[in-house]
């Protein structure tokens, strides 16, 4: 088929594959006028300025794959699907999720989402929703990856940080491929500038050959699932080299004499050898890492789903705190946010404090952020126990597929009394659903992302519809307000007064707005309905989903009055909220909401120093000195990593297998000694086992692997409408393969890159 011609207009809007959320800009074309022609990188966003990666190129495959949903739908009762209007839809929802919550109350319905990579709107408004059905529960796909990092943060300073790569001596990724997984602003420009650099370095932990480790000054290949070990090694260097910043760790940190004694006799030969790294390389590690005048450091999945998780995270942060980096340009810094990612009783509470722990209900898991782990959710629902989750609302999210013990977590979703999905395809979890709620797609809608992580100034970008919605699908924002009228939480009367107001304009309704929601505690619930019912349609271009972000941009202002003034945004009482929120709404680019020194970032440490100990996994780093690292288990001899990013993989929005140019299968990637001792050439077949299922894979055989280690991508195994003809699959689900037990005793990650494993040759 022949490339669509483009038309001369650009479109400005983002990517939505991965937290960086670069900007781009697209040329529409082809037969309809609607093909994503041509796409750049968009030069004038604050943050990305024109960097984008290979995969943003292939997003015309995300706006017309497969499996869109156009109309409500209900399930029939021999499983099949039926259109229904959205009337119909709204009303059985409401009363279905309404009978829950009154039968057995709100506790027992759980939410999971809030919005995909780029698409956070909907989750803003969704609020309004379980506000009105009292739901307790909930969790994303944060809970998978981040949790146990975040807790450490709150514990050790009471807000979350970030690296400062782009002036750093020394950077350090820790279980991170930047080239692929990104997760910092222009990150193979920035890999770049530091590896040239003579007098900078770049060091990475990962026991694969990666392409950042490709470029790096200093690679650690630490064998798989030992990264404690080898971390901890690292500290103990520091301290019994006497490497500290004592000075700077007298100023600005607490419990440092609880701590160094942990490390002060720690066998760092024997730790080396654990982690399969010889003890040389490892002091010169440290030492490097204690010499520099700034250290930048980013973790990421390789240790946050990996054994000793979030003992991982606390070693890492015990590394840079030890030698000084943090608060000043090129170490650590903490960000001013537009809009808080996490809330209800999340990993901090109020003034920075970590607030009293919370529980599952059922199974008594620590919930971290207002979000319950996800590797526990399907024992929550399938346990026979008073509390458990009988109702579920799942909105751009599908955990049927992504998260662990795809069967289990599949019986757990089928097992619920109702379940709703509100999404923009018919997923693996939409199957499953009692009514699907069709969505626009990102490009057919204002939305926009919270993942605004940048320092000195960071940005916000409120995205323009690239195209006209078709008829059908109802943004977010809407089918959240139906609801909550449904369920009779909210009436015109509610409403009217604030309608009034903003016949005087947008000050007087700010003054009436937020004296309403002050003394009315029903409307202060619904915060995100209520502007979107009142101020929304005053908006420009149709831009009423916008109107949550009215709300933050003058909550940001009043919270921050000198990030913002710095931003520009000046003036008294009303006016910087109301300027950044004009700015944003015709920013087509973004704009920068906040600008700070570093002085804002001691601001944010919880009374102004950094806590050191934290008892439980100082405990938990006692017992390494005494537990048996990962061995070899003869039924399962391999260790599977169950989902490596690659060039051509990204997250499941893309249900499209055509956007791969590359690894059309998602091929296992082993060493050439393995594949020689087992007979397997490179292009031939494995069979795959672990305790929860068998497959068979193709198989690639690559030298960045070690002997005993093994993987498989993230993003495949969703299957796809062929031409007229079944359905197929490409690649393996991951989650076939992991067990949901598998997970970190206290933030209940997963363990997806250490899974005991077995392969065979298959002839």
């Amino acid at each position: 088929m022949s490339a669509p011609q483009p038309n001369e207009e650009w479109h400005k809007t983002a990517c939505i594959l991965c937290e960086c959320n670069c900007g781009v800009e697209i040329q529409l074309g082809g037969p309809g006028g609607d093909r994503f022609a041509r796409i750049r990188g968009d030069r004038a966003h604050p943050a990305s300025q024109g960097y984008t990666c290979n995969k943003a190129m292939r997003l015309d495959h995300y706006q017309h794959g497969p499996d869109r949903v156009l109309q409500p739908l209900r399930k029939r009762a021999d499983g099949t699907f039926e259109e229904i209007d959205w009337d119909t839809a709204i009303r059985e929802v409401a009363a279905r999720l309404g009978a829950v919550r009154d039968t057995y109350g709100g506790e027992a319905v759980f939410y999971y989402g809030g919005g995909g990579q780029g698409n956070h709107l909907g989750g803003a408004y969704a609020s309004a929703t379980l506000s009105a059905l009292g739901v307790r529960y909930r969790s994303n796909a944060l809970a998978q990856e981040k949790t146990g990092e975040m807790w450490v943060q709150a514990k050790m300073m009471g807000t979350s940080v970030r690296g400062d790569f782009e002036h750093c001596e020394v950077a350090l990724f820790v279980g991170k491929n930047p080239w692929h997984s990104h997760g910092l602003p222009r990150a193979r420009h920035t890999l770049r500038e530091i590896a040239k650099d003579p007098d900078r370095c770049l060091i990475v932990i990962d026991p694969r050959r990666t392409e950042t480790a490709e470029l790096a000054d200093i690679h650690l290949r630490v064998k798989p699932g030992t990264d404690a070990w080898l971390l901890a090694a690292l500290v103990a260097v520091v301290v019994q080299e006497n490497l500290l910043a004592r000075e700077w760790l007298a100023s600005h940190t607490a419990g440092a004499d609880e701590v160094l004694p942990f490390f002060e006799k720690l066998s760092i030969a024997g730790y080396c050898k654990i982690a399969g790294l010889p003890e040389d390389l490892v002091r010169q590690t440290a030492r490097r890492i204690a010499s520099a005048s700034s250290v930048a450091v980013a973790e990421d999945l390789g240790i946050q789903m990996n054994r000793h998780s979030t003992l991982s995270s606390y070693l890492e942060k015990l590394l840079w705190m030890l030698t000084g980096n943090f608060g000043k340009p090129g170490t650590q810094y903490a960000f001013t946010s537009l809009v808080k990612l996490a809330g209800g009783g999340g990993a901090l509470g109020a003034g920075g404090l970590a607030p009293k722990t919370r529980l599952s209900p059922v199974v008594g898991a620590r919930i971290i952020s207002g979000l319950v782990p996800c590797n526990v959710i399907a024992e929550e629902i399938l346990t026979d126990h008073p509390q458990r989750y009988r109702a579920m609302i799942v909105e751009s999210g599908n955990p049927a597929h992504s998260l662990a013990d795809s069967q289990r977590m599949r019986a757990a979703l089928e097992a619920l009394d109702t379940l709703v999905v509100i999404d923009v395809a018919m997923t693996e979890t939409a199957r499953l659903a009692d009514y699907v709620l069709p969505a626009p797609s990102q490009y057919e809608k204002w939305e926009a992302t919270f993942f605004n992580f940048d320092f000195p100034r960071n940005a916000f970008h409120l995205r323009h519809p690239v195209l006209p919605a078709p008829e059908g699908p109802l943004p977010e924002p809407e089918i959240h307000s139906r609801l909550v009228e449904a369920l009779g939480e909210l009436k015109d009367e509610d409403l009217a007064p604030l309608r009034a107001a903003l016949n005087d304009g947008r000050e007087a309704f700010a003054q009436a707005f937020f004296a309403a929601v002050t003394a009315n505690p029903k409307l202060s619930k619904m915060v995100p309905v209520v502007l979107y019912r009142t101020l929304g349609p005053t908006l420009p271009d149709g831009a009423a989903s916008a109107a949550a972000i009215w709300g933050a941009a003058h909550l940001f202002c009043m919270q921050n009055p000198e990030s913002a003034r710095r931003a520009g945004y000046t003036g008294d009482g009303f006016e910087p909220g109301e300027r950044l929120f004009e700015a944003i709404v015709n920013g087509e680019s973004g704009v920068v909401f906040a600008e700070d020194d570093w002085s804002a970032t001691w601001n944010k440490v919880r009374a102004g120093k950094i806590n050191l100990p934290i008892p439980e996994l100082l405990e938990e780093l006692e017992q390494l000195a005494t537990e048996p690292p990962p061995g070899s288990n003869p039924e399962f001899p391999f260790v599977l990593s169950a989902g490596e990013r690659r060039a051509f993989t990204a997250n499941t929005i893309f249900r499209d297998p055509t956007w791969r140019k590359q690894d059309a299968t998602g091929a296992l990637r082993m060493s050439p000694a393995d594949a020689e001792r087992l007979g397997i050439r490179s292009g031939g077949r494995a069979r795959l086992t672990t305790k929860r299922a068998m497959v068979e894979v193709d198989v690639e055989i690559s030298d960045t692997m070690q002997p005993g280690h093994v993987s498989l991508p993230n993003g495949l195994g969703l299957d796809y409408p062929l031409d007229g003809g079944p359905r197929a699959t490409a690649g393996i689900a991951p989650n076939e393969l992991t067990a949901s037990e598998d997970r970190d005793w206290l933030a209940g990650t997963p363990w997806h890159k250490h899974v005991a494993a077995r392969v065979e040759p298959v002839a």
